[in-house]
């Protein structure tokens, strides 16, 4: 169960997370590990401690030179060994900082062991990839889908995505939307509210990233090894997939273009997000999805009804 604020100011947005920090310790969804360490007090405490609830505000603000590091460690989560440029990608996400927000701690207590009271827990912004034609790290990113979408979907539709990317009449823009793994969904809301408006404002200001055509995701999902959907008509049985940022399902729905490839050999384990002791591995997985822009208002209908309790 999560409590939702929201601050005051414009760029400003408090969002409460139903977790204790102190157990979550900010963990990745590709870094989690068991402590088997500790001794048995330790572990009677943690069980009387787990169904605690903690109430943990976090607010959204604008990108800043000091979310380098941030940013950059929330992309190696996305991109994991793919030869791709993180540190120039970050560069790029900081200048273009009139898109996109940063999501940090609203007040971190006195007593807190946190060494960096500004560490950035999620971000999100979007990236033009149009306009950004010939950056390295923009150059890279395609090359990786197109690579992975030969493997995995064959020619024609591999084709069908070229020449997508390359219609300069109809800019792609890449959304990069990462978080840590115990930020729950329920702050994607104000977070996608907010990149919506400053994209129509980037577009009525002729600022860069301000028109898209469609939106490309590369998305965090996951697959139990065995668990499969019996398909209608007796065909070949459907594979289940989870999204980690539960809410980018939304757009999957909505997705012209679509297609999962492992990364089983990039990470050595994908969790669900869900904080207990009997978490299932998964196999990890990336999913792309190339959606229309016309259709955000339907998926921001679709993100309101699932995040608004």
């Amino acid at each position: 169960m999560f409590a939702v604020g929201m601050a005051s100011s414009a760029k400003r947005r408090a969002v409460g997370l139903g977790e204790n920090p102190e157990e979550s310790d900010n963990s990745s969804d590709e870094d989690l590990e068991d402590d088997d360490d500790s001794g048995e007090e330790d572990s009677e405490a943690s069980e009387e401690e787990i169904n605690e609830e903690v109430v943990v505000d976090f607010e959204a603000h604008a990108l800043t030179g000091s979310d380098f590091n941030g940013i950059k460690k929330l992309l190696q989560q996305l991109f994991l060994k793919a030869h791709v440029n993180t540190s120039e990608m970050t560069d790029i996400i900081i200048q273009q900082n009139h898109i996109g927000s940063v999501i940090k701690q609203a007040e971190v207590p006195e007593d807190s062991d946190d060494d960096d009271p500004d560490e950035v827990f999620g971000f999100i912004t979007m990236l033009n990839l149009t306009e950004r034609k010939g950056v390295q790290c923009v150059e890279e990113v395609k090359e990786l889908i197109v690579e992975q979408c030969e493997k995995n979907c064959g020619h024609s539709v591999t084709e069908q995505l070229e020449l997508i990317l390359n219609d300069t009449s109809k800019p792609v823009g890449l959304l990069l939307s990462e978080r840590f793994i115990n930020v729950p969904p329920q702050i994607a809301l104000p977070l996608h509210t907010q990149l919506q408006g400053e994209i129509a404002e980037a577009q009525r200001t002729n600022k860069p990233s301000g028109k898209c055509h469609y939106c490309l995701l590369i998305s965090k999902t996951c697959k139990e090894a065995s668990k499969t959907i019996p398909a209608r008509g007796g065909g070949a049985p459907k594979e289940e997939y989870m999204f980690i940022n539960a809410e980018e399902e939304f757009f999957y729905e909505q997705a012209i273009l679509k297609f999962h490839y492992s990364v089983q050999e990039e990470a050595d384990s994908c969790l669900s997000g869900r904080w207990s002791f009997d978490d299932v591995p998964m196999k990890p997985f990336r999913t792309v999805m190339l959606v229309p822009t016309d259709k955000m208002p339907a998926i921001m209908d679709k993100l309101k009804e699932y995040l608004t309790v």
